[in-house]
This record gives C-alpha cells, sequence and structure tokens, in this order.
C-alpha cells in the first residue's frame, strides 16, 4: 500500500511520458490525416472559414499540417517540445475560436480540446523523456569522451 504515495522511479517516469507521447501524438496523426487526406486544404479552410477561423484559407492548412506531422514527432519523440508546442497553440485556438460557445462537455464543448492542450503543454515542460529520438540524438558525446579523454587530431589529406 505504501507503492502507491512513493514518489515515482526515473524509470517509471519515462514510461509513462512516452505512453502520453505516443498516445497524443497517434491523436494528432488520426486529426490530421484525416484534414490532409480526405478533407484536404479546400475542404479544412472552407470548414475553418464556417467556423468563424480567421484567415481560415491560410490557417486550416497550417492546423493539418500542425496536427498531421507534429502527431509524428511526438509519437517518434523528435522535435518533443517543438512539436508539443506547436500542437498546444493549435488547442488553444480550437479552444477560444470554436469550442468555447458550446460550453464546457463534449462533443462540442471545450473538454476533449482542453485535455490534449494539458497533455502537450506537459510535453513541452517535461521533454520526449528516455525512450525517444530526442533522447538518442541527445546521447551522443563529443569525440573526447568517446575516446577516453583523449582527443585525436585531425589529419589532412595528403
Amino acid at each position: 500500500m505504501s507503492s502507491l504515495f512513493n514518489s515515482p522511479t526515473q524509470r517509471q517516469v519515462d514510461i509513462g511520458v512516452t505512453i502520453l507521447r505516443v498516445v497524443l501524438g497517434a491523436i494528432f496523426i488520426a486529426h490530421g490525416g484525416q484534414k490532409l487526406f480526405v478533407y484536404g486544404f479546400a475542404g479544412v479552410a472552407g470548414a475553418f472559414g464556417q467556423m468563424g477561423v480567421p484567415a481560415a484559407a491560410f490557417v486550416g492548412p497550417a492546423i493539418a499540417l500542425i496536427e498531421f506531422f507534429g502527431g509524428i514527432a511526438l509519437t517518434l519523440g523528435l522535435l518533443t517540445r517543438l512539436a508539443a508546442l506547436g500542437i498546444a497553440a493549435t488547442m488553444i485556438g480550437a479552444i477560444f475560436l470554436v469550442h468555447l460557445p458550446a460550453g464546457f462537455f463534449a462533443p462540442n464543448g471545450i473538454e476533449f480540446p482542453l485535455a490534449l492542450l494539458a497533455a502537450a503543454t506537459t510535453l513541452v515542460v517535461t521533454g520526449a523523456g528516455r525512450y525517444s529520438l530526442d533522447a538518442l540524438i541527445a546521447g551522443r558525446r563529443p569525440v573526447a569522451a568517446r575516446t577516453g579523454g583523449v582527443q585525436y587530431p585531425l589529419r589532412r589529406a595528403a
């Protein structure tokens, strides 16, 4: 019972962040993919225009691209903070421009986009975690670290 109240281990935090990142990424791949491959740029721009989104011809396609490619980036854990920031920005727009007049509860209220905003903001703060391409890239060490502290001079081509 006491384990319910203990702080999580770093491994548990990394697993939790990975689950959050992959699920959030999958949601946005689906939503962005629908906008790109089902409705197309013209359909998305038209729908955004009908919802009263300003500059819908630009904003609609931009949102579709951010959601789709941001979702892929989150799933892979690549440029996670940047992708999550883009997705958080889209959710802020969705909440204030589209969902707020419908109140809190789903299907049209702010409930779902607010949860997505919270998840994306969490990833902006935490980053991708250990199980990600971000961690793999950050794990690259300088030459001195890989060679036991010895830096070998560059050889000049003869």
